[in-house]
């Protein structure tokens, strides 16, 4: 089965810029969390706040260091899993500049986390 990566392909691209992985390394580590973050979309639905939903991907809140969780869980170096949440704030802010919602994504993300799960 093929993980769908429910981030831009822009987004993968500023996001490996300004974390310490490759590019080559970044669609790899978001298929690896996809895979697992996929068996858990309704235990995100449950327990945390939706705050964008579409066709391709929902995109929910969570707290402060969940990436750092998310890390231990799936056994990453701590520079992927930054990479990982590097790209997921940045999928978040682009979705947030096209439906007009930035800055409140903006001032989510100084309090939260975002959880990009595909379809």
């Amino acid at each position: 089965m093929t993980t769908t990566v429910p981030l831009d392909g822009d987004v993968l691209l500023l996001a490996g810029a300004r974390a310490s992985v490759t590019p080559n390394q970044l669609p790899d580590l978001v298929r690896r969390a996809q895979s697992y973050l996929v068996q858990r979309t309704a235990e995100y639905g449950r327990r945390f706040e939706c705050i964008h939903d579409d066709a391709d991907r929902s995109v929910f809140l969570v707290p402060k260091d969940h990436w750092t969780e998310l890390g231990s869980e799936l056994e990453l170096e701590n520079r992927e899993a930054d990479a990982l949440r590097r790209a997921h704030e940045q999928q978040l802010l682009r979705i947030g500049t096209k439906h007009g919602r930035r800055d409140e994504f903006e001032s989510a993300m100084e309090i939260r986390e975002a959880v990009v799960v595909g379809r």
